[in-house]
């Protein structure tokens, strides 16, 4: 895309916008409950802000943390009018100190270098920052909500950037795309090589990213071990927006999993499933579902069972988090009938974390002290599974978690495809 045609675009996209419903009034939490500071280890919720904040898993991203912290100071000072005057993220319509208007013009002046260097002959750096256009981008998004007419055209931007790309880059990226209910689904596949069946581990990301968060993944821990990655959007989320999450929240990756037995470069009989926080959710499901053709899973922080019963741990979600939940099921409802409705989601009252084991090895990793997946969870995915194993990592230094995090399980699918 020109440096024109991408600046052409954008305007067309927000032109419309000066006037756009806010984000935290389209599903109504904020409404609902008294926000109240809440941390967990991917991000801090703090009272005068709408989002979490995920200050360490942007900049593991690759944000620039003076240019995060610039977007922040923005936002707070902004003296534009804010649908809750309590709460600085909230600023209304298109303009300065919007949280998508304030990430999508940093967002843009990454797209417009990542132009000067193709113009330049320079493609691997090129490639580089149109990466980084495509996360400020996903991050203006950023939880998106069904019905937020800002953030779909961040995506849109995001996933046109990210394509730009990926032509650019030293490793393989493939479109791999099949059909469900009669509509296009849509996932990236990474390969550190063309020229073997690698095994593929397929892999999903929380309720609030988009699969495109999740390249360095690949780059950092996949590449150097030999195993394909196979992203995938959560249900009513970027390229699987056409689908409501239900308790069935495994049908997108089993529709993945036959389309692999087409995909010349992987190997269908060596394929793993992994998934951060709610993405566990489907990936560990299809460890029960399909044992014959999954052949291990992995589970980080993973919303398994804990957090979608116990009504003490539901009463500390952050607003922005039980939106992002009404919001996967399609429609504006009330706190309480939430509640009741991601009972259905649990993994033990589908009957599969109870009962039998598996005999597909599951790991199940979180950080200490994390609020969203306690190691109760961790233990009932390793019971329930034949050689499964439940492991709770230091939390400090955050990065350092992360990265042991990611370590075991690379190691784990090493051992196990």
């Amino acid at each position: 895309m020109s440096d024109n045609e991408s600046q052409n675009l954008s305007v067309k996209l927000f032109a419309k916008h000066k006037h756009a419903t806010e984000t935290s009034t389209l599903f109504g939490a904020v409404q609902q409950i008294q926000q109240s500071d809440y941390s967990a280890f991917d991000g801090d919720s703090e009272s005068s802000w709408y989002r979490m904040r995920r200050r360490g898993q942007w900049t593991w991203q690759g944000v620039d943390p003076l240019e995060m912290e610039a977007i922040f100071a923005r936002i707070a000072h902004s003296d534009n009018s804010r649908s809750v005057d309590s709460l600085l993220d909230t600023v209304e319509g298109y303009r300065s100190g919007n949280w998508n208007y304030e990430w999508t013009a940093v967002g843009m002046q990454h797209q417009k270098a990542a132009q000067a260097l193709m113009d330049e002959g320079k493609a691997k750096q090129a490639g580089e920052q149109w990466l980084q256009a495509c996360t400020y981008f996903g991050i203006a998004a950023y939880p998106h909500l069904k019905g937020d007419s800002l953030a779909l055209q961040s995506e849109t931007l995001a996933f046109k950037a990210f394509e730009s790309a990926i032509a650019q880059l030293p490793f393989t990226v493939k479109t791999v795309e099949t059909r469900l209910d009669g509509k296009s689904l849509k996932g990236y596949l990474y390969l550190p090589r063309t020229d073997a069946t690698l095994p593929v581990v397929i892999l999903s990301g929380s309720l609030d990213s988009l699969q495109t968060d999740l390249w360095r993944l690949f780059v950092d821990y996949f590449a150097p071990a030999d195993i394909a990655v196979l992203t995938l959007d959560m249900p009513s989320v970027g390229h699987s927006c056409h689908w409501h999450l239900n308790e069935d929240t495994s049908r997108l990756h089993t529709a993945m999993l036959d389309k692999l037995v087409d995909v010349p470069w992987v190997d269908h009989h060596r394929v793993g499933t992994m998934g951060i926080r709610f993405g566990a959710n489907p990936a560990v499901r299809m460890a029960f579902l399909e044992p014959h053709r999954v052949k291990a899973s992995a589970s980080l922080g993973g919303i398994v069972h804990a957090l979608l019963t116990d009504a003490s741990l539901m009463k500390k979600m952050p607003p922005m988090y039980l939106d992002t939940l009404g919001s996967r099921l399609g429609r504006r409802i009330p706190i309480d009938t939430l509640k009741t409705r991601l009972q259905a989601w649990s993994l033990k009252n589908q009957g599969l974390l109870t009962g039998r084991c598996t005999e597909v090895p599951i790991l199940a990793l979180s950080l200490k002290d994390d609020p969203v997946c306690p190691e109760s969870d961790n233990q009932m995915i390793a019971r329930y599974s034949r050689g499964g194993k439940a492991m709770t990592l230091p939390n400090t230094p955050l990065h350092d978690g992360y990265h042991r995090a990611l370590t075991e399980t690379v190691k784990w699918f090493e051992d196990v495809l």
